[in-house]
C-alpha cells in the first residue's frame, strides 16, 4: 500500500509527517488529514481526475486498515506504518504487545539512558538507546542509519528544538498511556475510600513487591503525583522533587518509602 512513497527514507518521512502535521500536535487530523489524502492520491494516480470522492474512498480504506487506536486521526508510528517500507521503519523498534502503563517502567529507561544524569536524554544518549532497541527487535542497523534515525527522532519529539529530550518528549516517544493517579479523587472524603484508593495506589507503584517504593518506583509515584499539578515536569525538577518526598517521608533513613511511611506522609490512617 505505501507504494506511493517508494524509497521514501527517514528524512523524507519527518518531512512529510512536519509538512502535514501542521500544528505541532503529534497527530494528523482533520483538515490536514484531508490535505494528506488529498496529496496520496496525486501520487498514487497522477493521471486520474483527484476529485473529493476518490479521496474519500482512499481516506476511508487507509483508515480502516491503519488507524489502530480508531480516533479518526493518525499517530506517527501509524503513518510510518502506511507510507514507510519496512526496512526503513524505524519506528516499528517501539512497538510492543502492551503498551507502557506504568511510570516505573517508564523511569527505569529515562534512569538507564540518562547516563550523565543531566536530567535530560542527548542525542548520543538517545542514539545508545535506539541502538538496543534495534539489538533487541535483532534488526541490522548501520552507523549512518542510526545517526538519521536518531537525528529523526530528535527533529520529531524535541518540542522546544534545544537538541535534548526531556521527560515529556521521552513520553511521547514511548507512547507512555495516561497518568494512574487521573482515576483516583484525591478528595475521597470518606476514610475507606482513602484507604481503598492507598492501597490500590501503592500496589501500582510497588513493582518490585517488597511493601516499600525504591528507585525508580519513588521516581515513578513522584512524576504522577507532580504532574497532576505541574504538566511539564523536567527531569532536574523531578530529582529536586524526589529528594522533598525522601526527606519527609523516609523516617528510618534507608533511602526508600515503606508502605507504612507513605500512608503517614500523605494522612492514611490504617
Amino acid at each position: 500500500m505505501n507504494s506511493a512513497f517508494d524509497n521514501l527514507d527517514a528524512a523524507g518521512f519527518l518531512e512529510i509527517w512536519q509538512h502535514f502535521d501542521a500544528d505541532d500536535n503529534g497527530y494528523i487530523e482533520g483538515k490536514e488529514l484531508d490535505e494528506f489524502f488529498h496529496h496520496m492520491m496525486q501520487r498514487l494516480g497522477p493521471q486520474e481526475e483527484t476529485t473529493e470522492e476518490r479521496v474519500r474512498e482512499l481516506k476511508e480504506r487507509f483508515m480502516s486498515a491503519y488507524d489502530v487506536t480508531a480516533d479518526g486521526r493518525l499517530q506517527i508510528q501509524e503513518l510510518a506504518s502506511m507510507i514507510l517500507p519496512e526496512e526503513e521503519n524505524f519506528l516499528l523498534i517501539f512497538h510492543r504487545e502492551a503498551p507502557l502503563d506504568n511510570s516505573v517502567d517508564f523511569m527505569k529507561i529515562w534512569r538507564k539512558y540518562d547516563a550523565d544524569c543531566s536530567g535530560y536524554i542527548s542525542a548520543q544518549e538517545l542514539k545508545a538507546f535506539l541502538k538496543d532497541l534495534f539489538e533487541q527487535h535483532h534488526r541490522e542497523v548501520s552507523s549512518d542509519k542510526l545517526e538519521e534515525y536518531t537525528d529523526a527522532m530528535m527533529k520529531i519529539f524535541d518540542k522546544n528544538k534545544d537538541g535534548r529530550l526531556d521527560l515529556n518528549d521521552l513520553a511521547r516517544v514511548l507512547a507512555l498511556e495516561d497518568n494512574f493517579l487521573l482515576q483516583f479523587h484525591m478528595d475521597a472524603s470518606s476514610k475507606e475510600e482513602r484507604k481503598r484508593d492507598f492501597e490500590k495506589i501503592f500496589d501500582h507503584y510497588d513493582v518490585s513487591k517488597t511493601g516499600a517504593l525504591e528507585g525508580p518506583e519513588v521516581d515513578g509515584f513522584v512524576k504522577d503525583m507532580m504532574e497532576l499539578v505541574r504538566p511539564s515536569l523536567s527531569g532536574p525538577e523531578l530529582d529536586k522533587l524526589r529528594a522533598v518526598l525522601l526527606h519527609h517521608c523516609d523516617v528510618n533513613n534507608d533511602g526508600k518509602i515503606q508502605k507504612n511511611e507513605l500512608a503517614l506522609c500523605l494522612g492514611v490512617k490504617s
